[in-house]
């Protein structure tokens, strides 16, 4: 009786111990969260050092300084940029020197039948060019001032990068002895902990690796193609190619097609020829080319629960939740599948599907 009321006090006070210290950690969830999954992306270049430089130390620094070639200066140099073309183009908006609603006009132009279906339907063509330029200003208005915060939050955001490089030396370094504590602290058997470990660096990697770097080939392969044939804001509708590329079933069609319309609307047919071909081809055939390459044979989950989980991780925990929100779906499966394994003793062979 002693030792069950000790057992349960103890768990209790455990946890109890540990939603305390997580709370700790929710200020940092971000830096500590992707020092995670750095540490899981390039812990193969941490294998390959270890080989020939015995100090593990310095190792673990010529890693990070890869991570920071590879990931951390490109991302720094690409959201100021876009944030400097959102700050000129919500100027414009708002001085009046560009107008959203005369590419409307053009278009309604080129394409009669646009005009035909709104007369159709009873829709004013006026209200329309009003919306288009109210969500125009209001969205660059909405970036802008993002921009203003991101600047004003500076010293922040120059702390969570350098906790996250901080802890990720330390994930990178210490990895194996991290996941052996882990596999001894949890209880689940050691079959379900190394299956769990294992979908988790499979989905991160896979996500990063798969969907991050694809979605960031694309959109640059927009911004240079957006570029060579003299559409304005180039690297803004890069960058915005690149996230809507991370969202699956979206894709950066999104954004160069209707480029496309538009182009066709005013008459300059080879623009526009060379637009959809290179967007359909080039741009659309990236991630059937890349993906395998890059993913080989990891995890692959359902298109419809990528697009909810994806949607879902977005909306929850926003930019991270890109690669949280599938993290999260795999896990789910996986359990239930072991679940399903493990404790569901009645036969389903003479199931009919």
């Amino acid at each position: 009786m002693q030792k069950t009321l000790e057992l349960r006090a103890f768990i209790v006070f455990l946890i109890l111990v540990s939603l305390l210290f997580l709370s700790l950690l929710i200020p940092f969830f971000g830096a500590v969260f992707w020092a995670v999954a750095l540490a899981i992306v390039f812990n193969p270049i941490q294998v390959f050092l270890i080989k020939y430089i015995k100090w593990k130390n310095f190792a673990t620094l010529l890693t990070l300084l890869c991570c920071a070639l590879v990931v951390i200066i490109p991302f720094l140099f690409i959201v100021s940029s876009f944030i400097s073309e959102c700050v000129k183009i919500y100027t414009a908006l708002n001085s009046g020197e560009k107008n959203p609603a005369l590419y409307f006009d053009e278009i309604q132009k080129a394409y009669p039948f646009i005009q035909d279906t709104l007369q159709n339907f009873n829709i004013d063509p006026t209200l329309i060019k009003q919306k288009i330029s109210q969500f125009a200003l209001s969205a660059s208005g909405f970036v802008a001032s993002q921009a203003v915060a991101i600047g004003q939050g500076t010293i922040t955001f120059v702390v969570q990068l350098c906790i996250m490089l901080y802890v990720a030396f330390f994930m990178i370094r210490d990895s194996k002895i991290l996941i052996y504590k882990l596999h001894k602290a949890l209880p689940l058997g050691h079959t379900r902990e190394q299956l769990f470990f294992n979908k988790f660096s499979e989905v991160t990697r896979a996500t990063i690796k798969g969907s991050l770097v694809v979605a960031i080939v694309q959109g640059s392969l927009g911004g240079l193609v957006f570029y060579f044939l003299g559409i304005g804001s180039s690297l803004l509708w890069g960058v915005v190619m690149t996230l809507f590329s991370l969202i699956p079933m979206v894709g950066a069609g999104i954004v160069w097609l209707p480029v496309c319309i538009y182009l066709f609307a005013i008459g300059d047919t080879t623009s526009a020829f060379i637009l959809l071909f290179f967007g359909a081809v080039v741009i659309g055939l990236m991630d059937n080319i890349l993906r395998p390459i890059l993913v080989g044979r990891d995890t692959k989950l359902p298109d419809y629960i990528i697009l909810l989980s994806t949607l879902g991780g977005f909306s929850i925990y926003g930019m991270n939740g890109f690669v949280i929100g599938p993290l999260i779906a795999t896990l789910f499966i996986s359990a239930w599948e072991i679940f399903g394994n493990e404790f569901n003793t009645d036969p389903c062979d003479d199931f009919e599907i």
